[in-house]
């Protein structure tokens, strides 16, 4: 018997579950690189379009996994040595958490947890696990690759869009019972013509790249690993060997790169000064990308005209992170990839690696990040141990 620990949000304060928008949502059988979507066997454990990536949600696994003689316990309490995260995780084997709400596989967490085998991300990105540590633990690292890449796509257009167009405030003003159209307009643009950049084009970088393109603007993209000259030519691309060439340059720049310590706070009061003046400031992908307070004197000096985040750092970010007040902004608490068409599909792979896991079934490359005390699959291409 294996006991699984999962770490998820909070439900919704409005009771669960919640009243439901749609009946459905819509189908997809695979992604655009020709992957196919997750494939567990038999019956999910909860409809397509359900809230599942809540406690009360349970990602749908609790009747497959009692039902094969494991255990499973779900919180969103995971701060602090009584935590109900930190109490049982010296006996958990396995270990699921979300990016939306992390819980932290420190070194330290990984030496306490003496049972741990698996370390699963429901969804994708695994920076809040220590890789080395879980390497030389030997200690599986998993993620649901391409599970909400798209979802993420998608709130990187919205993002740029609200920006560009003054779109919240005027909102606002709307909410508000007036019709301030002058004030609304006086930072309000079109993104026709615009020059476009994304700091790595992989997964979600090249989506985001490729739902930009009938808005005719200018595409840039700079990413360790060069484009095919059929991607760049079919998009009209112009390529940047550094960062730095491409945020001189840009009207929108969209961060997608994973977190390592070399990119760690890479945009800071240096990189902005580079930053073409006027410009807007894009990030999914995590939040220590960037220097806090270099983001806040950047926003409030007009070097940016705007920032619109997704992520923070620390998740759940404190009440008083100056970029909840700052100007300009355009935050989300990190829902990008976690809406009701992304959850189904990382639940449902979520429930294909613990069936291959628990099975000793191969799992797919493509989901393995550690394995064998290595990067394996595509941990090996997106991440590094040092």
């Amino acid at each position: 018997m294996a006991k699984v620990l999962c770490v998820l949000y909070p439900d919704p304060v409005t009771g669960y579950p919640p009243k439901y928008a749609r009946d459905d949502i819509p189908v997809i059988k695979g992604y655009p690189n020709g992957q196919t979507v997750p494939s567990p066997e038999g019956e999910l454990g909860f409809k397509p379009g359900d809230l599942v990536g809540c406690v009360s949600g349970e990602l749908g696994l609790r009747k497959y996994l009692e039902s094969h003689g494991h255990e499973l316990v779900v919180t969103s309490d995971k701060e602090g040595v009584d935590s109900t995260f930190e109490r049982h995780l010296p006996d958990a084997d396995i270990v699921i958490s979300q990016p939306f709400w992390p819980a932290y596989l420190t070194p330290e967490r990984i030496a306490k947890a003496k049972k741990l085998k698996l370390a699963l991300t429901a969804g994708i990105g695994s920076d809040h696990v220590d890789l080395k540590a879980a390497a030389a633990r030997g200690v599986t690292v998993a993620e649901v690759t391409f599970s909400n890449s798209i979802s993420v796509a998608e709130h990187v257009v919205m993002m740029t869009l609200s920006l560009v167009r003054n779109y919240l405030p005027s909102h606002q003003f709307a909410v508000n019972g007036g019709w301030n159209i002058a004030d609304c307009v006086t930072r309000s643009y079109d993104l026709e013509g615009m020059h476009f950049g994304t700091i790595a084009a992989g997964r979600i970088g090249l989506a985001v790249l490729r739902r930009l393109k009938p808005f005719d603007v200018h595409l840039h993209y700079y990413d360790p690993h060069r484009l095919s000259p059929q991607i760049e030519a079919e998009l009209n691309l112009t390529y940047h060997e550094t960062p730095q060439s491409l945020v001189k340059v840009c009207d929108v720049i969209n961060l997608q790169t994973p977190l390592y310590p070399s990119t760690e706070h890479m945009f800071d009061d240096r990189m902005f000064e580079l930053v073409k003046r006027g410009a807007y400031l894009i990030n999914t992908a995590r939040g220590k990308l960037c220097d806090r307070d270099a983001v806040v004197r950047a926003v409030e000096s007009g070097r940016l005209a705007g920032y619109a985040g997704d992520v923070w750092y620390p998740q759940p970010a404190p009440v008083d992170h100056p970029w909840r007040r700052m100007p300009y902004e355009g935050m989300t608490p990190h829902i990008s990839g976690t809406s009701l068409s992304a959850q189904h599909r990382y639940a449902a792979g979520t429930l294909e690696i613990l069936q291959c896991f628990l099975d000793r079934k191969p799992i797919r490359p493509e989901y393995l990040i550690v394995d064998g005390g290595n990067l394996a699959g595509t941990g090996a291409g997106s991440y590094k141990l040092d």
